[in-house]
């Protein structure tokens, strides 16, 4: 979900060719949460090997991924850790609408209204250990270098761009930029006609137009709203940042409100800008094991073998070098 600022970033367009050789942190969760809620069959049916595994996220993986290489894009998957305790509301709020969902898809698809049995569905869309586990088994075999998060995904991706071990983050979450992202890529898809959509945003570039410290965008963020506080009712970001550009805290501006949060902001203050992260992490590009791959994904998982063998060459063609610093 994340902070509601659309309203007040000016993220400015960007070619996928500007993005060759650079090493992008990919958010696993929400990456793959759209795998799932995407690559479904006409009734909404998420996409199955003959054994009644989902293999949705395995197809987008793949086939996704070898593209991005072949662009010489170098993509590093962020998989999230413990969510704060903070967030539990709102994972459960996540779940209700989840358990509404697969009602009205039972509905739906009862009645013969594909349509709307396909948008419930996606709805329904969630992540076990077995996906997760999958995924990253694929990712190994394919050598793409990936991260276990101890918290947030997207506080560790931020934390890796900050450090200027990767170009940006792809997200669509604003909060990568109170995480301290230092560039954050929006509506990043890969087919031509999507990928004209594609936005750069960069704090730096923000903080300033905004007047803000980064300090001060989390207060900002905290009186609109964030996954680990409701905020003020009635505030906007716009109306936030007047509040902070007069009253320099969000604890004065709450003053003035005559409102007091549920949550102690230092907390929060504290998810944001301090961060438990991984500092060692590795990003080595290997070869892909391509008879490993054949049988993972069309042995296992009744993948088309052309298909795959061809997703692999273009790995091949571009991981020929073991080392981050020389590759292409």
């Amino acid at each position: 979900m994340g902070v509601k600022f659309k309203d007040i970033t000016n993220p400015e367009p960007i070619g996928m060719k500007e993005l060759r050789g650079k090493i992008l942190t990919i958010d696993a969760s929400n990456t793959i949460y759209k795998f799932l809620s995407s690559m479904r069959q006409a009734d909404g049916t998420p996409l199955k090997d003959i054994n009644g595994n989902i293999t949705s996220h395995l197809n987008g993986i793949m086939f996704q991924t070898a593209t991005l290489i072949e662009k010489e894009i170098k993509p590093v998957y962020v998989f999230d850790g413990k969510a704060p305790e903070l967030k539990k509301e709102t994972q459960q709020k996540r779940i209700q609408v989840k358990k509404e969902s697969e009602q009205k898809y039972i509905e739906a698809k009862n009645a013969g209204d594909v349509e709307n049995a396909r948008k419930y569905a996606a709805r329904t869309t969630h992540i076990n250990r077995e996906i997760i586990e999958s995924s990253k088994k694929l990712l190994d075999l394919m050598g793409i270098p990936y991260i276990q998060s101890k918290t947030e995904g997207e506080a560790q991706a931020s934390y890796m761009v900050a450090q200027n071990d990767a170009w940006a983050v792809v997200s669509q979450d604003y909060d990568c930029l109170q995480f301290g992202a230092t560039r954050m890529l929006k509506n990043f898809r890969l087919s031509k006609k999507q990928s004209k959509n594609l936005e750069l945003i960069s704090l730096e570039k923000t903080l300033k137009e905004l007047e803000l410290t980064r300090e001060q965008l989390v207060d900002v963020a905290m009186l609109v709203g964030t996954d680990f506080n409701e905020g003020v009712y009635g505030i906007g970001a716009k109306k936030g940042i007047k509040l902070i550009h007069k009253h320099g805290t969000l604890e004065n501006a709450l003053r003035e409100l005559d409102e007091t949060m549920e949550v102690d902001p230092d907390l929060i203050r504290e998810i944001f800008l301090n961060p438990d992260v991984v500092t060692d992490y590795d990003l080595t590009f290997r070869r892909p094991k391509k008879e490993q791959l054949i049988d993972f994904l069309c042995g296992d998982h009744d993948f088309d073998e052309l298909r795959t063998t061809n997703a692999i060459k273009k790995l091949q063609q571009k991981t020929a070098q073991t080392s981050l610093e020389n590759w292409f």
